[in-house]
């Protein structure tokens, strides 16, 4: 999930090349209205979105019981962001750019 609609676009064909079913969100609030927590998968979530920011989703979905593995990604830079994902229970951290590779391991890790 991004709120940039080409970011989308590109991690969609990307995970569809690697032979993933994939949906994509421009907004936390529209995938937190829309997919169950019963629904599987991994979110791939970006921190920095309009209205509902990544973090904020991260904590309801938590909050909300989800088992669903959650990849944060971003382009800030700011030190500490990866302990910060994952003390609040990411799988994975990748700072944009980032290799395909990368987002795949992680997403196989988290399966």
């Amino acid at each position: 999930m991004d709120d940039d609609e080409s970011i989308c676009r590109a991690l969609k064909l990307l995970m569809m090349t690697y032979g993933f079913a994939v949906e994509t969100f421009t907004s936390a609030k529209k995938f937190y209205s829309t997919i169950p927590n019963s629904i599987p998968g991994c979110l791939i979530l970006d921190i920095h979105m309009p209205g509902l920011n990544g973090w904020d989703l991260n904590k309801k979905l938590v909050e909300s019981g989800s088992n669903r593995p959650v990849i944060i990604i971003t382009a800030d830079k700011e030190e500490g962001l990866i302990e910060q994902a994952f003390n609040a229970g990411a799988s994975g951290f990748l700072q944009k750019p980032f290799n395909d590779l990368q987002l795949v391991n992680l997403i196989n890790l988290a399966f």
